[in-house]
């Protein structure tokens, strides 16, 4: 008897850490693209070579944002061995009906490796999609992909999947941690600044801030 109630007593224990060992694998599991579901983006580009980072919290339908973008453009390729440029997705669900498709296309496009030539396509393209229906501006975002040479069922696939939906909303509340209300919004090296009024200005930015980083 005694052992009988031995024997089950170690068959509940066997069961009961199995129980918590694969409690514990679903809690720390990835989700379907292998990233954590409060992982966000991490869109970089540049050499840095003097440490500092102009970060851009920005939406691919936000008028503002088009017209930063050849600006922004310019200042990464002047100086893009001395600092690196980072873009954050921050849609404005709100007022740009578009914008939440337009960041999960890019975020697609990224996961083959092809981001920034999304963010280019979207951007010099922007006046074109951006006052069409949703359906057309699907159609368009494909049409771009395509242009890309994308695995176009990849791309259909992810640009639905919940990971990338996690991902942009990891990135919103990330810049709303940070005081984002508005796009385009410009950090350098962590802090807000004031959005700058031409490419002149945005130069005078990042040549202070190499200097203070020295």
């Amino acid at each position: 008897m005694k052992s009988r109630f031995g024997f089950i007593l170690i068959a509940c224990v066997v069961v009961f850490g199995a129980i918590l060992f694969l409690q514990k694998k679903d809690a720390s599991a990835p989700n379907d693209d292998g990233k954590a579901g409060n992982t966000t983006s991490q869109h970089v580009k540049g050499e840095n070579a003097k440490k500092v980072t102009l970060t851009e919290y920005g939406d691919f339908q936000c008028p503002a944002c088009g017209g930063y973008y050849p600006i922004v453009e310019s200042v990464v390729e002047k100086y893009k061995a001395d600092i690196e440029f980072q873009f954050v997705n921050f849609p404005l669900t709100q007022i740009h009906p578009n914008a939440m498709l337009a960041h999960r296309s890019a975020e697609a496009a990224s996961n083959q490796g092809k981001f920034w030539e999304m963010y280019k396509l979207l951007y010099e393209n922007q006046t074109t999609w951006t006052s069409m229906a949703s359906t057309q501006a699907a159609s368009a975002f494909r049409s771009y992909a395509e242009s890309l040479n994308l695995d176009m069922s990849k791309f259909d696939t992810d640009q639905k999947s919940s990971a990338v939906n996690e991902l942009i909303n990891a990135d919103i509340s990330k810049g709303k941690g940070l005081g984002v209300t508005s796009t385009p919004s410009f950090f350098v090296n962590g802090k807000k600044i004031e959005n700058p009024k031409d490419q002149d200005a945005f130069n005078k930015v990042i040549e202070d801030a190499i200097k203070a980083a020295q």
